[in-house]
């Protein structure tokens, strides 16, 4: 199965995916794990991304597009995937389907994770006291929300094609992973 997972910073995204594509057997594919492992190799495309990271944006088309690309023909992902953090923007979904196009495949499932913006400040202030981010400032929270909200034509995109599925993601987690696989098409 070939899944995008969507919603704002603290929905609950990384520990939902991880669990579902456990459950399915297919790679989850984040772009801020592909960010990460090139930050910390220090490579040329790491510390670009990284200048963007530090200050809460979104990394350039140019170079998120090329680590998925690269991710997304890996031989794991063969058997499908579930990417997280990607795509950002409608030229992204573009490049997305020319991705898929050029490996022969296609999405199956769009599904986005809805939270209440106050309940996702708290949590992820929560996280930042007990894990000791020190990217997670109050400041740099509510900028993030707010440039997740720019991802909200992406939606109205995966509506239109009849691969959204929205899940509430407020609960505990197997409530919302119970949600979250009777809301995929079948077969998944």
């Amino acid at each position: 199965m070939r899944l995008l997972f969507m919603g704002p910073p603290g929905a609950g995204k990384g520990t939902q995916a991880t669990l579902l594509a456990e459950k399915l057997g297919i790679p989850h594919i984040s772009t801020g794990d592909i960010f990460r492992a090139n930050v910390s190799e220090g490579t040329e495309l790491g510390r670009k991304a990284q200048s963007y990271m530090d200050k809460g944006e979104y990394v350039p088309d140019e170079v998120t597009n090329a680590m998925v690309r690269d991710r997304l023909a890996a031989d794991d992902a063969r058997v499908g995937f579930l990417l997280d953090g990607y795509p950002r923007t409608v030229d992204q979904v573009d490049t997305l389907d020319a991705i898929l196009a050029d490996l022969g495949e296609s999405l199956e499932a769009v599904v986005e994770l809805v939270v209440d913006r106050e309940e996702l400040i708290a949590r992820l202030l929560k996280r930042a006291e007990t894990s000791g981010r020190t990217d997670d400032t109050e400041e740099v929270i509510r900028h993030r929300q707010e440039v997740y909200e720019q991802t909200t034509p992406l939606l109205s995109v995966y509506r239109d094609r009849g691969l959204l599925v929205q899940v509430d993601g407020v609960g505990d987690v197997d409530d919302v992973q119970a949600r979250i696989l009777s809301a995929l098409p079948q077969g998944a």
